[in-house]
């Protein structure tokens, strides 16, 4: 494949989804290495979506560390069960931030994130690492979103 997305100007979010899920798949397809999948799918979406920042972070010695991103720099190591990301890692779930002024215990990593979506990828049934989406704009992800990105980190899955 080569290594340009194609995307649609005009349409929905779902529309983008549904052009640029099958496009990671195809770029990732065959390409053991994590580290570089990851950042592939890092730049997909953020340039395939216009996200602010997008970004994976991996478990490792109890830790969430910073893996491949595409954006502002980010905070390093996040603890479990703090913040949206250590949040989303403690609970096994994805975690959907309209505000994230108002999320107790919000780490800042970047003052010009207003929203954001974390969601968790899984081996072995633990979790192994967590996809964080942030936005500049408020209550910018919704059920859409959460359903796309869940359907993205099942493809993350199984490289892991």
């Amino acid at each position: 494949m080569a290594e340009n997305l194609i995307i649609p100007e005009s349409g929905d979010k779902k529309d983008r989804y549904e052009s640029l899920l099958p496009q990671i798949e195809a770029l990732t397809a065959g390409e053991p290495d994590l580290v570089a999948n990851l950042s592939n799918i890092a730049a997909a979406l953020r340039y395939g979506m216009g996200f602010f920042w997008v970004g994976f972070y991996l478990v490792k010695d109890d830790t969430l560390v910073l893996g491949p991103f595409q954006g502002p720099v980010a905070c390093t190591r996040i603890a479990r069960g703090k913040g949206v990301c250590g949040s989303s890692w403690a609970e096994g779930k994805t975690i959907l931030v309209p505000d994230v002024e108002a999320f107790p215990g919000h780490i800042a990593c970047s003052s010009a994130s207003r929203s954001e979506i974390v969601v968790p990828g899984f081996k072995n049934n633990n979790v192994a690492l967590v996809l964080d989406v942030d936005s500049d704009q408020l209550n910018d992800f919704d059920a859409t979103d959460q359903l796309y990105l869940e359907k993205l980190m099942r493809l993350v899955e199984n490289f892991l």
